[in-house]
């Protein structure tokens, strides 16, 4: 509801819809590693359900991330929020598509900051349109900048934002610092040198 929140707040409106709680809802994690880990132990910071998979996934790794191992399709079928946490690759591309979407509950949301082609885009249109899935939060898109007449532009239930997750103030600095460093290096013929 954040997008029609504040687009009400915006034109001069108010509270036009109620929040939904996290607490006792079932977060679906897609990819139980460095970042979905830590994603899930948010989710159970929050009070949530936490329910996972991935193609490699095992029992113990789910449980030690506070996470209950299910099979695919019973993450899509139970989850209220899908978060997808894969690399792109050959097998996972398009790992999201018109099936798995067509199980999701009509009030589940999909969350999608790892890589835009890991979900086929055009299925995913279908359904937000057609409203089978209350809503998608996005931060990623198989092709950017995203296209000024991109449906994720003026769909009511999407939450897009411009690729701003993967960097920081500091993440910046770091990368920077290390670059001149490496190439300083590199000049003194001292690789490898860490100052």
């Amino acid at each position: 509801n954040l997008t029609t929140e504040h687009t009400s707040l915006r034109s001069g409106g108010w509270q036009i819809g109620v929040g939904s709680d996290l607490k006792g809802k079932t977060l679906a994690v897609l990819g139980l590693g460095n970042v979905g880990g830590p994603v899930a132990t948010i989710g159970k910071a929050f009070g949530m359900r936490v329910i996972a998979w991935s193609p490699n996934l095992r029992e113990e790794r789910a449980e030690s991330s506070g996470a209950q191992l299910v099979s695919k399709a019973e993450l899509f079928r139970k989850g209220d929020f899908l978060t997808v946490h894969l690399v792109l690759s050959p097998k996972t591309r398009g790992i999201v598509g018109e099936s798995e979407l067509a199980v999701m509950k009509p009030s589940s949301y999909l969350i999608n900051t790892s890589r835009g082609p890991l979900i086929e885009e055009a299925a995913l249109i279908k359904a937000l349109e057609g409203r089978k899935i209350a809503g998608f939060a996005v931060d990623v898109f198989e092709y950017e900048p995203l296209p000024l007449t991109h449906p994720f532009r003026r769909l009511p239930n999407v939450l897009a934002t411009p690729h701003i997750g993967f960097g920081s103030q500091s993440l910046y600095e770091t990368f920077y610092r290390d670059s001149v460093r490496n190439i300083t290096n590199w000049m003194l013929n001292q690789p490898g040198r860490d100052r």
